[in-house]
C-alpha cells in the first residue's frame, strides 16, 4: 500500500507542476538539460565526470546533451588543467542568459501554483518533512544572531504556537516583548539551522547576578527528531555556566511534552506550577529550575 501511495503522489506532483510536459518551463528543454544549466550555473566550472556522479546521469547521455549545448553555444568545453584525461565544462555567457531567463521563469511559476494555497508555510514544511526522510542524515548547525533573526523568532512562535497550540495573538505579544528586551550582558541567543535553513531558536537571558533564564526554545516541526531541541538547550546551559550563573530557570505551560522531556534531560526539576488564563486559553503555567554547579 505504500508503495502505490508515493507513486501516486509522485503523479500527481509531477503533473501539478508540469514536469510532464515536453518542453520544460515552456522552454524547449527538457527537466534533466535543466538541471544540468541549473548545476553548471552555480559554478565557474564542473568536471565532467563529477557533473554525471552528482546527477546521477548515464555518461554517453550526459556527453550527447553536452554536445549539444555546445553547438547551441550554451556551453564550453575543455581539458582539465589538473588532469589531461578529464574534461570541464561551464556555461558561456549565452548559457548564463538562457538559465537566468529559466529560472525567472520558474520562479514565476511556482509563485502562481502558491497563490491559491490557503497555508504556504504548511506546504513547504511538509516538503522539508519529505526531504528530511527521504535525506537520511542532515547536518544541525547552531550559530549566533544575526539581522532578520529576531523578526523570524517573533514570526515563528507566533505562526506555530497557534497552529499547533490555538494560542492567540498575546503570545507572539509576549515573544516580542521577550525579544525587545534582549541583549543585557551575559545574555546570549542562538538559531539552529539544518542545511542552512534556520529551524530553532533558544535565548539565555539574566534575571540577576546569580540567575539566568532559558527562553524562546522552539524547534520547527521538519527539524524534529534530529536532536536539534537538545543541543540548543545543552548550548544555553553552558553558557549560562561560563557566564558565571549558579542557577537557570524556565517558565512554560503543561502539555509541551516533547519540550518538559529535554528540560528532564538536561537536569531541570519543576518547582511550582499555577492554572492561569492565558494566550485565550486556560493553561497550567509551571516554573523550572536547576543549578549550575
Amino acid at each position: 500500500m505504500t508503495v502505490a501511495e508515493v507513486r501516486a503522489f509522485n503523479r500527481f506532483y509531477t503533473g501539478v507542476i508540469g514536469l510532464l510536459d515536453r518542453g520544460y518551463l515552456d522552454s524547449s528543454y527538457s527537466l534533466t538539460e535543466v538541471r544540468v544549466l541549473y548545476e553548471l550555473a552555480h559554478t565557474e566550472c564542473a568536471e565532467v565526470v563529477d557533473l554525471r556522479r552528482d546527477l546521477g546521469l548515464d555518461a554517453g547521455y550526459l556527453s550527447r546533451m553536452l554536445a549539444r549545448f555546445e553547438r547551441s553555444g550554451l556551453v564550453a568545453r575543455e581539458t582539465s588543467p589538473a588532469d589531461a584525461r578529464r574534461q570541464v565544462v561551464r556555461l558561456t555567457e549565452a548559457g548564463r542568459d538562457a538559465f537566468a531567463v529559466l529560472d525567472a521563469r520558474s520562479d514565476e511559476e511556482i509563485s502562481a501554483l502558491l497563490e491559491p494555497v490557503a497555508d504556504p508555510r504548511r506546504l513547504v514544511d511538509a516538503m522539508a518533512t519529505i526531504r528530511r526522510l527521504l535525506a537520511g542524515k542532515r547536518e544541525v548547525t547552531l550559530r549566533g544572531l544575526r539581522p532578520g533573526d529576531l523578526g523570524w523568532v517573533v514570526h515563528r512562535h507566533g505562526a506555530r504556537y497557534a497552529e499547533e497550540h490555538g494560542y492567540d495573538v498575546s503570545f507572539e505579544q509576549l515573544t516580542a516583548r521577550i525579544v525587545a528586551d534582549f541583549g543585557q550582558p551575559g545574555e546570549a541567543a542562538w538559531i539552529a539551522e539544518v542545511d542552512g535553513e534556520p529551524v530553532g531558536s533558544i535565548f539565555c537571558c539574566h534575571v540577576d547576578e546569580r540567575t539566568a533564564k532559558l527562553r524562546l526554545l522552539l524547534v520547527e516541526p521538519s527539524a524534529r527528531g534530529l536532536g536539534v531541541g537538545t543541543r540548543l538547550v545543552d548550548r544555553c546551559l553552558a553558557h549560562a555556566k561560563e557566564a558565571g550563573y549558579e542557577r537557570i530557570e524556565l517558565w512554560t505551560v503543561a502539555g509541551l511534552d516533547a519540550a518538559r522531556r529535554i528540560y528532564e534531560r538536561a537536569g531541570f526539576e519543576l518547582v511550582a506550577e499555577e492554572p492561569q488564563e492565558l494566550f485565550g486559553l486556560k493553561v497550567v503555567g509551571q516554573s523550572w529550575a536547576r543549578a549550575l554547579s
